[in-house]
């Protein structure tokens, strides 16, 4: 809303100063500034007010070392970040734009998921939550929406780079044209290929013309599996103090980078990758995030003086997924998003093994001490603290190695 009445008195007064909103580095600034402060000075008052109203977490005895003293931590924390988050999205982003719509929807969408799955869970004294089909049907209905307007909306779309003789001619002001024309297109990024780029109506082409009209068939259903695996990926995370949110930090963080690189076009001509014309935007909504997320880590650090619950965990991965489809990274995710997948991976293994040896040798046997993959850590004996410290550093590692290999062809 800011971002609209300067650009009232920029336009029609001229006054000094206004004009400082058009950007985006610094109207993300100020999203990123706003957000931290909200989480951390208002983020201590909700802490206070959960535990007022002893809206307390309920935990299972897993037998691990300090974790019957966590029981009746304040939860739903994950409030926190949301809140942190849209208010400097609305302030500072400009909300006409159709992928700021889309992040909006995404964390409202599924932080009420999560709200409702805690609340069941505090309220009702039911620990099951919300029935996990009901969570699912939530995680598809948003994939659907989100990949509905991303393939329909007439505002997504990208530039291909025009071949070296075309730019030798085509110019505007003197200045050469490195990108053709606007187009709807359902190509994404895909590392280790020469041209970094990959078209999901190959797979449709079968089709003849009719290939891009049906090519929703393969989008839509792929959002909804993104949406769906890194949202329960995050959820698997949420596991001890501190984890999620650093983890997540990392990730939302080099997401922006791309979401800056994308949407600016210098950056995206000097540096060979797709250009998408109005994304950068969201790079206010990622500062905001980012903000939300580093505040809220300030009390959710061991010990934890709140946990986000479902309302965060879920929000979180469900956000994330959709600004990598935004960007067009999302085959990018299983690295970037590494520590998610092999949670998530680690648990697949561990129930799978467990059935599979059950039926072969009579007894149930496992691969780790204990899924997710943190609790096996904490099982050998590793402290809290220094198992979310190490899983941070290689997140910053995958994060590296993910703009790395935008650059190997």
């Amino acid at each position: 809303m800011l971002y609209y009445l300067f650009d009232f008195l920029k336009t029609n007064y001229d006054l000094i100063g206004a004009g400082v909103f058009q950007y985006i580095s610094f109207r993300a600034s100020m999203a990123f500034i706003c957000s931290m402060l909200l989480s951390t000075i208002y983020g201590k008052r909700m802490i206070n007010f959960l535990r007022r109203k002893q809206i307390g977490e309920s935990v299972r005895d897993l037998g691990l070392d300090g974790q019957v003293q966590k029981a009746g931590t304040p939860t739903m924390g994950g409030l926190i970040i949301i809140f942190a988050t849209l208010i400097p999205v609305l302030l500072f982003s400009k909300l006409e734009n159709i992928y700021i719509v889309i992040l909006l929807i995404t964390m409202i969408w599924m932080g009420t998921i999560g709200f409702l799955d805690d609340y069941i869970k505090v309220f009702k004294k039911d620990k099951e939550g919300l029935k996990g089909k009901f969570k699912v049907l939530g995680q598809v209905g948003l994939g659907i929406i989100v990949g509905g307007m991303l393939f329909f909306n007439p505002k997504v779309t990208m530039k291909e780079k025009l071949p070296l003789s075309q730019i030798e001619r085509v110019t505007d002001s003197g200045v050469p044209k490195v990108f053709g024309e606007e187009i709807k297109a359902l190509k994404t990024t895909l590392p280790f290929m020469k041209h970094n780029v990959i078209d999901y109506s190959l797979i449709t082409e079968w089709l003849g013309d009719s290939s891009r009209k049906f090519g929703w068939l393969i989008f839509i259903p792929l959002v909804i599996f993104i949406v769906t695996a890194v949202s329960n990926g995050a959820n698997l995370t949420d596991g001890i103090d501190g984890l999620a949110a650093g983890t997540s930090v990392v990730i939302v963080l080099t997401l922006g980078v791309f979401a800056w690189v994308s949407g600016n076009i210098i950056f995206a001509s000097y540096l060979d990758v797709m250009y998408i014309p109005n994304s950068g935007e969201m790079v206010v909504f990622i500062s905001a995030f980012s903000g939300g997320l580093v505040g809220f880590l300030w009390y959710n650090t061991f010990p934890a003086q709140v946990f986000m619950g479902d309302t965060g965990s879920l929000t979180i991965g469900a956000v994330i997924a959709v600004i990598a489809v935004a960007t067009r990274k999302e085959l990018l995710i299983p690295v970037l998003a590494g520590i998610f997948f092999i949670e998530s991976l680690s648990v697949i293994l561990q129930v799978g093994y467990f059935k599979y040896s059950r039926k072969k040798f009579g007894e149930g046997r496992r691969i780790f001490k204990m899924a997710p993959l943190h609790h096996h850590y904490q099982k050998l004996g590793y402290h809290e603290s220094k198992i979310v410290a190490r899983f941070i550093i290689v997140g910053i590692m995958l994060a590296v190695m993910t703009v790395v290999t935008l650059k190997l062809r």
